[in-house]
C-alpha cells in the first residue's frame, strides 16, 4: 500500500545506507510504517524479494535459510526479522560474499533478540535506521495540531474521524501489551498498569522505587521493563546533563511516551477539549515537541538539565561544538523566566529557543528567542 504521506527523507536514508552496507536494519514500533516504506523502496529495485516472517508461506521459503537466501539477487527484504534470530549468522556469511549479489533490508520492532544477535554477528556489516510515525516535517505545518492530538502512527493520523483515530489507539494499546515479544514475561494486566504509570511519569524524572512498589516487583525489574519499552521505541529516556556548577543536580532520566497520540490514549484524553483542560497539557506539548526537535536535529548528545533548587532546561543539544537549549511552553505569549536565565548562564548556552505552538518568532533576551514549533522544524538547517 502506498502511503498518502511521502516519507522521502526516511527512504533516502535507507537507500544511502544500503549503498554502503550489505545489511540495513530498519527499526521501529509496530504499525509505524516500516513495511510500507520498505515496499516503496523495493518497488524501485529490480526483481526485489519481500518475505514476511509472520506469513507461514514465506517462512516455508526459509526452511533452509542459507540455500534460499543465497539464491536471491538484488534487494531482499525480511519483515519482522526478530522472530527468526537464527537468520543473523546466515546473513553474516551472505554479507561477506564478494562480489555482493544481494543486499538485505531487515525490518524489526527493536527487540532484545534483534539487537543482541545483530551486534554479535553482524558488527561492521549492518547499519541501523530508526523509524517513528509521521513527523511534522512529513505532514506539513498545517497539520500540527492534528499530529499532536492523534500522534504519528499512520492509521491513527490518517483515520477518517477523531473517534476512529481514538478507537485505533485504544485497540493498539490493548493488543500491544505483550512484553514477551521483547524477551520478558509479565501478565498483560501488569503491563497495562505499567503503561499507565509511565504515562503519568511523562515529562518527569524516573522513580523506579515508586513504580516497583505499585507493581510488586523490584526496582531492577521495573528498570528492565522500562529499558524494554525504550528499546522498542515506545518510550524515550532523556539522560540528565551534569555541569560543574556547585549545585545538586538531578541524576535520574526523564521519561516520555514517544507518540503523543498513545500518551493521550493512556491518559484517557479522548478529544481536543479533554486535552486542553487537562493538567498534563504542558507535559503533552513538551513530549511532542521534544520528539519533533530530535527528529530534525539528530544527535546522540541530547539531554535535559535540572537542579534540586528548581532550575531546569527541557532539552540540551550539543551540536558542532555548540550548546543549544530548548524550553517548550504551551502559550501564545512565551516570556523569559528565572530558570531560563540560570540555565543560560550555568550551562553556557550559545542559544536558547523557547518553542511554542504559535507562528510568531521574536527575541526575548540576549541569546533567548521565541519560535513556533512549525518554523523551528521547517528551518532546522539554518537554526542549529
Amino acid at each position: 500500500m502506498k502511503s498518502p504521506i511521502p516519507r522521502d527523507s526516511a527512504a533516502a536514508a535507507v537507500r544511502r545506507a544500503l549503498a554502503k552496507n550489505p545489511v540495513v536494519a530498519l527499526l521501529g514500533p509496530r504499525q509505524c510504517g516500516k513495511s510500507t516504506l520498505a515496499r516503496a523502496i523495493a518497488a524501485g529495485s529490480r526483481r526485489p524479494v519481500f518475505l514476511d516472517l509472520e506469513n507461514p508461506a514465506d517462512l516455508a521459503v526459509l526452511a533452509e535459510p542459507m540455500q534460499a537466501l543465497a539464491g536471491f539477487r538484488g534487494l531482499v527484504v525480511l519483515d519482522e526479522v526478530q522472530r527468526r534470530p537464527e537468520l543473523f549468522p546466515v546473513l553474516r556469511v551472505l554479507a561477506d560474499r564478494q562480489p555482493l549479489p544481494a543486499r538485505f533490508l531487515v525490518l524489526g520492532s527493536a527487540s532484545i533478540d534483534l539487537l543482541q544477535q545483530s551486534s554479535e554477528t553482524l558488527a561492521g556489516r549492518m547499519a541501523f535506521i530508526d523509524l517513528a510515525g509521521f513527523s511534522l516535517a512529513e505532514v506539513g505545518p498545517a497539520q500540527l495540531e492534528r499530529l499532536w492530538r492523534r500522534g504519528g502512527f499512520p492509521r491513527s493520523f490518517l483515520a477518517a474521524s477523531e473517534a476512529q483515530s481514538a478507537a485505533w489507539r485504544t485497540d493498539f494499546v490493548r493488543t500491544f501489551v505483550d512484553l514477551g515479544q521483547l524477551g520478558f514475561n509479565l501478565p498483560a494486566a501488569a503491563v497495562q498498569r505499567f503503561w499507565t504509570m509511565l504515562a503519568h511519569y511523562h515529562g518527569q524524572t524516573w522513580n523506579a522505587s515508586e513504580l516497583g512498589r505499585s507493581l510488586g516487583v523490584s526496582d531492577q525489574t521495573t528498570r528492565t521493563y522500562l529499558d524494554a519499552l525504550t528499546g522498542a521505541l515506545f518510550v524515550r529516556q532523556l539522560a540528565p546533563w551534569f555541569e560543574n556548577v556547585g549545585k545538586r543536580q538531578t541524576k535520574a532520566p526523564k521519561i516520555y511516551i514517544r507518540d503523543s497520540g498513545l500518551f493521550h490514549t493512556l491518559m484517557g484524553l479522548a478529544d481536543r477539549r479533554a486535552l486542553l483542560s487537562h493538567p498534563k497539557l504542558g507535559a503533552s506539548w513538551e513530549g511532542f515537541a521534544v520528539e519533533e526537535v530530535l527528529a530534525r536535529f539528530p544527535t546522540r548528545d541530547a539531554y535535559f538539565w535540572a537542579t534540586h533548587a528548581g532550575a531546569e532546561l527541557d532539552l540540551l543539544l550539543l551540536r558542532n561544538g555548540r550548546r543549544i537549549g530548548f524550553e517548550f511552553k504551551f502559550t501564545d505569549s512565551p516570556a523569559t523566566t528565572k530558570s531560563m536565565r540560570i540555565a543560560l548562564a550555568d550551562l553556557k548556552l550559545d542559544h536558547l529557543w523557547v518553542v511554542h505552538p504559535g507562528t510568531h518568532r521574536h527575541p526575548l533576551a540576549e541569546r533567548i528567542e521565541a519560535i513556533g514549533l512549525a518554523e523551528l522544524v521547517t528551518s532546522a538547517e539554518t537554526l542549529a
